[in-house]
């Protein structure tokens, strides 16, 4: 059986050769970029020296991972990124699906694009250039959120030197810049529906919100699914750049997420086998949580990865 199946899949490569020849590339760069330098993750077990190369390095087992542990603010940098993960996900996952909708009823094909184009034209400026942005909007003496809150008869806020305000405003800053590019995914899957079931809807008396609840949220509900996985399996992934330029010293004690710590510590600091044992660390965490997670939707009867 299995040499029938052999037989089949050379033939099959033999008639598409060409388009496995398209594959060649990307598989390359695979190995060459991601699955090569998996091995510098033995750093975590080694103590460093850049003399002596990755392979000549004495083992140290686990040290660095109870080095990391057992640091003194080692729980506020795990406690700031899951929080920043975990409130990015609840405020700013919903927005796309609810964008996508609102745009899948909007019958005017020229105010639709003009939307479309101002809400996805945050996610093509740099991470730096938005940063300026947002410290120019939040300037207390010129910035347009102090000036609205003055002309209501409050008083100038230094939002980004109080760290009670820094999840917010990363938080939402990050909605306003990927909202709309994340909703792409969302109107492609919308239109793939039947407009045959748009009809059936109508002719049974739907109206506009039982046709979104029974129809198009059905229909883009397995690309939720497969989005609030990959969502969860990035948990402890949060954003190095934008974080890391948002970051001061006074904002520091709600900014200070495992990234920017791994970057201090790592590069600044010279401690590489240390920052690679926090990045694995990180690493398995985001993997033990897809991994949960794509066990849960599925159990649901939802749409899982595997």
């Amino acid at each position: 059986m299995q040499t029938v199946r052999k037989k089949r899949m050379l033939e099959r490569i033999a008639v598409n050769w060409r388009l496995y020849l398209l594959l060649v590339p990307v598989l390359v760069y695979y190995i060459l970029f991601h699955y090569l330098p998996m091995y510098g993750v033995t750093l975590a077990f080694k103590q460093y020296d850049a003399r002596l190369g990755i392979f000549g390095n004495d083992w140290v087992g686990l040290k660095y991972f109870r080095q990391f542990f057992g640091a003194y603010g080692t729980w506020d940098l795990i406690r700031n990124t899951l929080v920043l993960s975990i409130y990015g996900i609840v405020a700013g996952f919903p927005v796309p699906i609810i964008l996508s909708l609102m745009l899948n009823e909007v019958r005017s094909r020229k105010y639709k694009k003009l939307v479309q184009t101002v809400t996805y034209a945050p996610h093509f400026i740099s991470t730096v250039v938005f940063v300026s942005m947002i410290t120019t909007f939040l300037n207390p003496d010129t910035g347009i959120i102090n000036l609205l809150i003055e002309r209501m008869g409050g008083t100038p806020v230094h939002f980004m030197q109080y760290s009670e305000y820094f999840n917010t405003i990363y938080v939402l800053s990050g909605i306003w810049q990927e909202a709309g590019w994340g909703c792409i995914i969302y109107i492609a899957a919308l239109s793939a529906v039947d407009p045959e079931l748009y009809e059936a809807g109508y002719i049974d008396g739907m109206n506009k919100l039982q046709k979104i609840i029974h129809i198009d949220f059905i229909a883009i509900r397995p690309t939720i699914c497969i989005m609030l996985i990959l969502s969860a399996g990035g948990i402890m992934s949060v954003g190095f750049e934008k974080i890391w330029l948002m970051q001061n010293n006074l904002n520091i004690s709600s900014s200070q997420v495992i990234s920017t710590y791994v970057y201090n510590v790592g590069l600044l600091g010279n401690k590489f086998s240390y920052a690679t044992a926090i990045g694995l660390f990180n690493s398995v965490v985001c993997f033990i949580m897809i991994v949960i997670v794509n066990f849960i939707v599925r159990r649901m009867g939802g749409s899982s990865l595997w």
